[in-house]
């Protein structure tokens, strides 16, 4: 008898603001947690609260610090406060600016009508993976809205991680036709900005495996 081995996608949980709602992801199976330093957004977290939070977390559960736009000294305040393992740039950063941190980092694009995603990829060269979401002019991420995945490229140059409107009730459908590397969802599983529902998060996790 032959096994059948199929990779499941990686599943990201973004814009956790407490401890209590990290520690639920690890226990409900995701691989990584968002924390947004963005103080625009709803989701934003202090450094003091993201220390505390990491404080708390078993060892194999990736943290990731997502930005729009910051200066260094606004990425190199965190990291020396917090201990890190990825970072997520969600603006117009450049490739040079994305990799003098000394982390792995993404890069997150927007699915814009008319953009050619992979070239827009290929300036990325030393990211990780390559993030795409939908496209809202007013909003660098965290739509809540879908886009027509078929605009995604047949190939990029870094692993897919899909964004942009994902919940339980469409994730399965996402990676079937995707097959995305990775899923990351904010808004699709939570009771109000920031704050996550734990039967929501739970279903989600399950869908994508």
């Amino acid at each position: 008898m032959h096994l059948i081995w199929r990779t499941m996608p990686k599943v990201k949980i973004c814009g956790i603001t407490n401890i209590e709602d990290a520690l639920f992801c690890e226990k409900a199976g995701a691989d990584a947690i968002g924390l947004v330093f963005y103080p625009p957004s709803p989701r934003n977290v202090t450094i003091e609260q993201a220390a505390k939070i990491i404080e708390n977390l078993p060892p194999f559960l990736t943290v990731v610090a997502l930005f729009v736009e910051p200066d260094e000294s606004q990425v190199m305040k965190v990291l020396q406060k917090v201990k890190i393992d990825c970072l997520q740039f969600h603006g117009q950063e450049t490739n040079d600016f994305c990799k003098i941190f000394n982390r792995k980092w993404y890069k997150a694009l927007k699915a814009e009508p008319g953009a050619d995603l992979a070239l827009e990829a290929e300036k990325y060269s030393e990211s990780s993976a390559i993030l795409i979401d939908s496209f809202n002019p007013k909003i660098p991420g965290g739509t809540g809205r879908t886009f027509d995945w078929s605009v995604l490229p047949k190939q990029l140059p870094k692993p897919l991680i899909l964004a942009g409107g994902l919940n339980p009730d469409n994730v399965e459908e996402a990676v079937k036709k995707v097959k995305p590397w990775a899923v990351d969802v904010s808004g699709g599983v939570e009771s109000a900005p920031g704050i996550k529902d734990k039967k929501l998060i739970k279903n989600f996790i399950e869908a994508v495996k």
